[in-house]
């Protein structure tokens, strides 16, 4: 009954204490149209992306822009023609120019990805861009994305203005893991809290508008080339040099690469989850304790209560478990899934849970961050530990 009692009035906290995270109405900030349109470069790293590019580059090349943009797309030692590919799309779809690239291999130190990040702001450096759009390959942009986040940064004075992409939700794990996925990352980094002065910084690597000068200034991607989870890190970048940050949920901006099965799902979380606790044990311990606590809890609770004949251990379970769909309700509604799927929060939490011990598991097998046939033993999640 206590520990029941505990986990209802955790729920209660993070109902009415956590930025109202659970909230999906954190769209781009009020704009207004710039009278001049600044120039924009928009840099993609591409690994190994032939599969999801065709539906993926011609957005960005077809993009509705008023202003001068251009994109450029480094290919990081792909084995599927991925830079030939954007090559060809390029010329069968015209739009923006398109220019593709290719770093080499990341020296010790470097993430591929910010690798190959960083040879592209060298590229755009030399047009001089007021903006950079950082955008990976698997995202496609509604004709007036590029428009629309100018405008929104121009007339909010934001430094950082990110989407979080609408993640693809078809097959089963998808509808199951995917919303929930968006729904605790906001719990970890509420939206609204990102936009003010405190220290909560987080961005979404899909789609990251940011200020050419402030990248110089923050030394992005230099200062952050070992971060695994590079936008929360750009993020934090950002923000400690006193630039501001907003980030929310996208209308315009859309995952296009799938995940059919558990497998896929499994790996894209548990390949930075460790990190993300700065492979600290003590931090994972209390994770999982968390979880288990907020999540895991009330349905025990529920069904231990019923079983025994324990009445208020029942009902306080069941009040915690109803906060909690209820909180799931606005992201379920915005991936337009059914409303039926908030009860079975608790069990892809708990799926969470082994995803986060698996990924520690495999930091101490020495396989860490792997990803696309690169392993990192022991990447930081942060730019700054301290």
């Amino acid at each position: 009954m206590w520990t029941a009692a505990g986990s209802l009035l955790a729920w209660l906290w993070l109902l009415l204490c956590q930025g109202f995270f659970w909230r999906t109405d954190v769209r781009l900030p009020p704009r207004t149209e710039p009278e001049a349109w600044p120039s924009v470069c928009v840099v993609v790293p591409a690994r190994d992306e032939a599969a999801v590019l065709p539906a993926a580059l011609p957005s960005l090349l077809a993009q509705d822009y008023p202003g001068r943009a251009e994109v450029f797309l480094v290919d990081d030692g792909s084995s599927d023609g991925t830079g030939d590919l954007a090559r060809e799309l390029a010329r069968r779809h015209g739009g923006l120019p398109l220019t593709v690239g290719s770093p080499g291999e990341p020296p010790a130190g470097w993430t591929g990805k910010l690798w190959a990040v960083r040879h592209g702001i060298a590229l755009a450096r030399a047009r001089e861009p007021e903006y950079l759009l950082l955008t990976d390959a698997d995202i496609a942009h509604a004709p007036d994305s590029l428009r629309e986040l100018v405008a929104a940064a121009r007339s909010s004075g934001f430094d950082v203005v990110s989407q979080m992409a609408r993640l693809r939700v078809e097959s089963v794990w998808e509808r199951l893991v995917v919303p929930a996925f968006v729904y605790f990352f906001a719990q970890l980094y509420p939206f609204r809290r990102i936009a003010g002065p405190g220290r909560t910084a987080a961005a979404a690597g899909g789609c990251v508008l940011l200020r050419a000068e402030t990248a110089e200034r923050a030394r992005i991607p230099d200062a952050i080339r070992h971060a695994v989870i590079d936008d929360v890190a750009l993020a934090r970048a950002v923000k400690h040099g006193g630039g501001r940050v907003w980030l929310g949920l996208a209308e315009r901006v859309d995952s296009v690469r799938p995940y059919p099965r558990l497998h896929h799902l499994w790996r894209m979380v548990s390949r930075s989850a460790y990190a993300q606790l700065r492979h600290n044990v003590a931090l994972l311990a209390g994770t999982v304790a968390g979880l288990a606590l907020v999540y895991l809890v009330p349905p025990v609770a529920v069904l231990a209560g019923l079983a025994t004949g324990r009445a208020p251990a029942a009902a306080l379970g069941g009040l915690a478990w109803l906060v909690m769909a209820g909180t799931y309700l606005p992201m379920l509604r915005y991936y337009r899934q059914p409303l039926w799927l908030a009860p079975l929060l608790p069990f892809t939490a708990f799926l969470y849970l082994l995803m986060a011990v698996d990924s520690a598991v495999q930091h101490y097998r020495g396989r860490g961050a792997a990803w696309k046939g690169r392993t990192y033993a022991r990447p930081d999640a942060v730019p700054d530990e301290g």
